[in-house]
Formats: C-alpha cells, structure tokens, sequence
C-alpha cells in the first residue's frame, strides 16, 4: 500500500516526481456582468487556483490559469490536468485537480480528488501535495480525508493477474505549514488506519469464492489479528449443531464446505462501552434451490462484504487504540442447491428457539444474520449493528451509491447517516414500520416466514432481523446490498469492492467513544419509540 508522510517545508521545494494542487471550477458569471466575477478572453473562462496551485505557479513563474484555459481543463471534482515544469521546480510535472465548485467543496470533494490524484500518478514514484489546505476545514479532517483518498484510489487487487500491470506510487507526503504539523499527522495517522481496514475488506471481497468457501475464509479471518489485541473464537459445525445455530446450518448445508461462526473481540482494559457488529458471511450465494440466474450470480461472490466490513472495522478499532470493547460476529456461510439442501417451505429452529418457514432459500441472510444477532445479544452490548447485502429491494430504493438503514431508534439511526456523510459513505433512513408491515413477518406454520413478498423488502428483512433483537437495545440494519460493489469505478472507487461501510462504522465508533454528551446514544438509556416513529 501506498505510505503517507507529512512534511513542513515549502511544497514547491518537494524533491519528487508530481506535485499535486488544486482548482476549483470556474465561478458562474453574474446575469448583469457586474460583481467580482473573473472574466477571461479566448478559449473559456478561468478556472480558480487553489492557494496551494499559486504557490507553485509563483514559484514556477508560471501563467498556470492560462496554460489550463489552453487545455480546456473545466475543473470539475476530480478532472485532471498535467503541466510539465521544466524543471523550474524539483518535480517535473504538476498535476492539477479539479475541485467543483468552491461554494459547495468539502471533505468529500478532497477525498475523491485525492482518489483521482492517486490514478493520475500510478507511474510515479513520489508526490508532493498541499491539497488538504485548500479549504477552511480544520486540518485533522482534512488531512485525513485526502489522505484516504490517496490511498482508496491507489488499491489495486491484482493477485490472480499472471502480468498485472505496473503500479509504481510508493509515497504521497502531505506538505504542512508548521503550526498544523501535529494535527495533519494526526489526520495521516488516522488515515493509514481506516483506509488501509477499508481495503483490506475490498481484498476478503474480490477473492474468488473457491478461496474462500466458510472454513478457509474464517480461517483468513483470524489470521488478520495476529499480533493485535483481539480474541478469535470460531464454532465448526460441530459447535453450531451444539448451539442449535439452525439459521447457518440450515443455509450452509448444501455445501461441502460447512458454515462456521467467527467472533472477533476488541475489549481494552477501562472500556464501559461495548458495540457488537454482526456481518452477513454468504461466500458465494447461488440462491440455493431457488436458484438465482446465471447473470446474477455474477457478483455473488461479494455477499459476504457485511462480514468483511465489520471485521474491518474491529481491525481499524484496535490499531487506533479506541477506548471501547467491540465484538464481530461472522455467521459464515455458502448457499449452494444439492441434495443436502434446505427446500422450500422447510422450517429452522434458530438459535433463540424461534422456528422460520423457508419460503425461499435465495432469502438465506436473514437466516445466517437471525442466529448472528442472537449471539450478539447474549454477550451484553449496548448497541448492535449489522451489516449486510441483505435485498435487492434497497438497490431498488437507493441505488448502488447509499445503503439503508432501518433502526429501533431515531437517534441512533440519525447518527450513522452523519457518520456516513462524514465518512463519504452515505446512507438513507427507512422506517421499521413495524405496526404497517409487521404481520407480514408471521409464518403459517411457523413463528416466522423468511419473505413477504415484494413491497417493502428492503423494511420487510429489517422487521424479520428485528425478532432477534427487539426493543430493549439499541440495534441497527444496514442494508449495503447496492453500494457494496461498483460496477463500474466512481467517486474514490474502481470496479468491484467498495468496503463499504468501514469507514462509517469506524467513524461512529470513534464518536460513540468519546464521553457522553446530550446527543450521543448512552448505554442502557434508550428511549423506545413507538414502531410507526419514522426515521
């Protein structure tokens, strides 16, 4: 991976090969032609240099607005543009990146210029930038934001390519003025840690299913935390049949390779807050006997990124040292039809005793994530999220760019949409809906029934995971079923995963962290609001 270093000294002196600035889109002309408005002749109108562009350009003694104007560079998030220097600087290129409109630029507009940076200098060895200093945001944040987009745009998963093609970034050093030296290592230093968990959750998804059928992805798993200061506990399938997990069973048992239960646990010594985060594990998901079509097995092998999100997660929570206990429940499994099978209207007894008709078996998350959360809820947390690609209902809702998220509370719900926004990760409220839809959760034969149909699905799997949680703590259900993989590259990602939503998770984590205040969720306080409440 890409490292990243801070340094104080002019960022025109950067003994590099690129150094990366700023711009920013050229501001709208006023109706009347009156205002500060630049107005330019020839080929277009200016773009704006960031303060970090003007100063290389001075420099350089270089007209770099006109050598951009010459080359029609528009400045919109994430454009690039590269100007030779001539060596009237060290570095011998200078790529400019478009910032949008200045009005409306934040820290989300610096990671994904970051990102597009990190593409534009694959070739390079060395860069030099100064674009965490271009807006007015406080300099951890911004240090940290073009920090990770340094490095989500530079992930490259080339390990089953025979030539994969060069990729030579090895250094990006972020140039500080010295009064806001330590908050910019602070922002790097948080960076390294959430991008680098970020992309590691990327690499768990783009393996090839044969690589990670349950017993080799749970032992991967656990391999991860050598080192750290997290517990590993795993349940074969022995285990589960002793614990009566029937979700997992019942969904892994028409594969060869059975299912198993990770749980990760983060507990520093002091900790009074405890978070457990529960991820959907499906390997490979073909459906089962309700077998999906070939073309939307496709991507399938990406129905275990809750699980790679939450173990990444815990991974980013212990190398910042957070002063709060985690735990990761994996239910693991791979959905494959044989004669071993569970068939349609089947009925499981999950591991809280409830029993689920199995109306189709393409609907295994719920089943895996059921017995997750009920082992979560047995260790005492106070909060539960989980995490999953749960239906495609919420791709329907949203989209493949914002995740659900349905919880028994609006505060906390209101919570992870800013940890989201923050983050670049965002996410929409549904509501749980429960006195409208709950009913439709009910079996004929059972207590339960795994669907109900196709209105409201994305709510409908939230009200059937709700069962195994209840009221009385704080749960959350993120539904990541659209924006857990590109289909094609956009914003700070390239094509397949996302690792979505670690950084999110990370972000709410460091928050829920800090001492209580009056508008952060307290343990065992939560109000219950009523099931209509909307989020």
């Amino acid at each position: 991976m890409v490292t990243l270093s801070v340094s104080t000294s002019p960022l025109s002196t950067a003994e590099v090969d690129v150094v990366a600035v700023g711009a920013f889109a050229p501001p709208q002309p006023t109706p009347d032609g009156d205002g500060d408005t630049p107005r330019v002749t020839g080929t277009g109108r200016a773009v704006e240099l960031a303060a970090d562009a003007d100063d290389v350009a001075d420099a350089m003694a270089l007209d770099l607005e006109g050598e951009l104007r010459a080359m029609g560079f528009d400045g919109s998030v994430g454009a690039i543009a590269k100007v030779p220097t001539r060596r009237s600087v060290r570095a011998s290129v200078i790529v400019v990146v478009g910032l949008g409109d200045r009005a409306r630029a934040d820290t989300a507009t610096l990671r994904t210029a970051a990102a597009s940076v990190a593409n534009a200098c694959e070739r390079s060895t060395r860069v030099a930038t100064g674009l965490h200093t271009v807006l007015d945001v406080e300099a951890e944040r911004a240090a940290q934001a073009v920090g990770e987009g340094l490095l989500l745009g530079s992930y490259r998963f080339t390990n089953y390519r025979s030539d994969p093609a060069a990729f030579d970034l090895e250094e990006v050093v972020l140039h500080a003025r010295p009064e806001a030296e330590s908050a910019v290592r602070r922002g790097v230093e948080v960076a390294q840690v959430v991008a680098g968990a970020t992309n590691l959750a990327r690499d768990l998804v783009n393996l090839p299913p044969q690589d990670k059928r349950p017993p080799a992805f749970a032992d991967r798993v656990v391999a991860m935390f050598e080192g750290l200061d997290v517990t590993a506990t795993v349940l074969d399938e022995d285990a589960l049949r002793d614990g009566g997990y029937g979700g997992i069973l019942g969904v892994g048992q028409g594969s060869s390779a059975p299912p198993r239960l990770v749980e990760l646990r983060y507990a520093p010594r002091g900790a009074e807050r405890h978070v457990a985060l529960v991820g959907k594990g499906i390997t490979f998901d073909s459906g089962g006997l309700s077998l999906k079509p070939s073309v939307s097995m496709e991507t399938m092998k990406s129905d275990m990124a809750g699980a790679a999100a939450v173990c990444a997660t815990l991974r980013a929570v212990a190398e910042l040292g957070l002063p709060v206990a985690v735990t990761a429940v994996l239910a693991v499994a791979e959905n494959l039809p044989s004669g071993t099978a569970t068939r349609v209207s089947d009925v499981l007894t999950m591991k809280d005793g409830t029993t689920v008709e199995v109306i189709n078996t393409d609907a295994e998350g719920r089943l895996v994530l059921g017995d997750g959360l009920v082992h979560a809820r047995e260790l005492g947390p106070d909060v539960i999220i989980d995490v999953a690609t749960l239906t495609g209902a919420a791709v329907v809702a949203l989209g493949d760019r914002m995740s659900v998220v349905i919880a028994n509370d609006d505060g906390f719900a209101a919570q992870l949409v800013a940890a989201g926004r923050r983050s670049g990760e965002p996410l929409w409220p549904l509501p749980l809906a429960k006195d409208e839809y709950g009913q439709r959760v009910e079996g004929h034969i059972a207590d339960l029934r795994n669907t109900g149909g196709r209105p409201a699905g994305a709510i409908f799997g939230a009200l059937f995971l709700h069962r195994f949680v209840g009221d009385e703590i704080a749960w959350a259900h993120l539904d990541i079923a659209g924006p857990a993989w590109a289909a094609e590259p956009w914003g700070v990602f390239g094509k397949g995963a996302t690792g979505v939503p670690t950084r999110t998770l990370t972000e709410w984590i460091r928050r829920f962290a800090e001492p209580p205040t009056a508008d952060t969720i307290q343990p065992h306080d939560l109000p219950t609001p009523p099931s209509h409440a909307p989020v």
